[in-house]
């Protein structure tokens, strides 16, 4: 699928059949799960310093599970066949699927020599909006606040046969320059059989 394909396709979506909620809604609600989360997951042995690896890692988790199912949503609303190769897939997730359920484009770049990683920049974040880390000397180091569309494009790849890394590797709620997410294919999953019941 062509790039311009996929940017017209999630326009298209986003503007004719997506129902709308209010950006501040959306922003204000994933903070307080991040703010309940820094606030009930705790170093071992403390009572007030945040566990923030754990954080990042719940934040993940719910969002695979977001993920898995989303896949559906938007395979329904853009009617995107099967990509060819991962760069194909890169464009669809970057103007289809971000365009449809956040408004947002985010840069495909950063390619690494075999192919296979990638990076999305981007120019906005909606989940971060009024957001500021805690100054706890801490969370600007280790807590990833976005976290949780890492897990939602590990869990959509996951149901159309792709295994693959995702991280964020430069945020600018922790001072730096850009927002970047590293998307790494580690295997496209084979289809298994049912073992016989035999």
């Amino acid at each position: 699928m062509a790039s311009s394909k996929a940017a017209r396709i999630g326009e298209d979506v986003w503007k004719s059949r997506t129902e709308k909620i209010n950006t501040e809604i959306v922003t204000l609600t994933y903070g307080t799960i991040v703010s309940s989360l820094c606030r009930d997951l705790l170093l071992p042995n403390t009572t007030s310093s945040t566990d923030y690896a754990a954080v990042n890692a719940e934040l993940d988790r719910m969002g695979y599970n977001i993920g898995l199912r989303l896949v559906e949503d938007f395979l329904a609303k853009s009617n995107t066949g099967a990509c060819q190769n991962l760069r194909e897939t890169a464009e669809v997730i970057s103007k289809t699927g971000f365009k449809i359920f956040l408004n947002i484009t985010p840069i495909v770049s950063g390619w690494s020599s075999d192919g296979k990683s990638f990076g999305l920049v981007f120019e906005e974040n909606p989940l971060a909006d009024f957001v500021e880390l805690p100054d706890d000397g801490r969370s600007q180091e280790e807590l990833w606040y976005s976290n949780i569309l890492c897990g939602v494009l590990r869990g959509a790849l996951e149901m159309v046969q792709m295994q693959v890394d995702v991280r964020f590797v430069s945020d600018v709620l922790r001072g730096n320059d850009t927002t970047e997410m590293r998307v790494t294919l580690l295997k496209y999953i084979e289809d298994e059989m049912p073992p016989d019941d035999e």
